[in-house]
């Protein structure tokens, strides 16, 4: 079995319990079903939910591309099998989906408001695995995977060593890693970027305090560090953090708490 679905297949499976027993009262026969759009957006997560339902010994086609946008009524995947099975793991395919879904069209939401700036995620979630694919699916960046991707110091590693020291140390013990560094201050982002890192992470500053830093940063000739602007930014806010010039903008709200994507299961008749 694929890993990637391994633990949906469980997640199905202790939903169901020992029967469906709703599901059960029907009798058993091959019918047709559609996954259809009840709103606007962008649709991902088409990949991963056939091959869950696959995994079931049920066919499924999809209607449409990974990242399309679609509207209202329109037919997103098709599923044909065995009526108890469809109905068995509609709830854990859908919910998936979903929110898959969720995240795509909010990431596209975010890269139309903030056009030429790098959306990104964080790693604010429990579902790396599913919801990065989601970031990707909408245009945005992932950011980590995990934690041995690229070196992140924030405030809790700079409690324990200075910026300048933790920069040599990253750069030292693995020169192949992009060093970044969590800035609250611009005195803190002016002493990373003299230190070598290749991004300062400018967290929870307003976009006027992010002006004014970034400006300072490239007077004193750091041209090649990159900008990232992070800290409770939402939609609303997002195209002022895109005027300020940074490069990169994370919002955590992408996984911890996008709204999912309507999407409903409907027996073919």
């Amino acid at each position: 079995m694929d890993p990637v679905i391994r633990p949906l297949v469980k997640l199905a499976l202790a939903d169901i319990g020992q029967e469906d027993i709703t599901a059960a009262l029907l009798p058993k026969r091959t019918v047709r079903a559609a996954i259809v759009a009840k709103e606007d957006g962008y649709v991902s997560g088409l990949d991963i939910v056939m091959k869950l339902l696959s995994a079931f010994s049920l066919h499924a086609t999809s209607c449409v591309t990974e990242g399309q946008a679609v509207a209202q009524g329109t037919k997103v995947l098709e599923v044909e099998g065995d009526i108890q099975t469809i109905l068995s793991v509609e709830r854990t395919a859908l919910n998936v989906l979903q929110r898959m879904s969720g995240i795509t069209t909010m990431v596209r939401e975010c890269r139309i408001s903030a056009p030429g700036v790098r959306i990104a995620a964080t790693r604010k979630t429990l579902f790396p695995t599913y919801d990065k694919k989601a970031v990707l699916a909408g245009g945005g960046d992932p950011h980590r995977w995990r934690l041995d991707d690229m070196y992140l110091l924030k405030d809790n590693h700079l409690a324990c060593m200075s910026i300048t020291d933790a920069v040599h140390r990253a750069k030292k013990r693995l020169f192949t890693k992009k060093v970044e560094v969590e800035a609250e201050t611009a005195a803190q982002a002016l002493e990373a970027a003299e230190a070598g890192a290749d991004i300062i992470l400018l967290d929870n500053m307003t976009p006027e305090r992010i002006r004014e830093t970034i400006a300072m940063i490239r007077a004193q000739g750091h041209d090649r560090v990159l900008f990232e602007a992070s800290g409770g930014i939402t939609l609303t806010t997002l195209p002022a953090y895109a005027e300020a010039g940074v490069d990169i903008i994370s919002l955590g709200a992408l996984t911890h708490s996008v709204k999912a994507l309507d999407l409903s299961l409907e027996i073919l008749r």
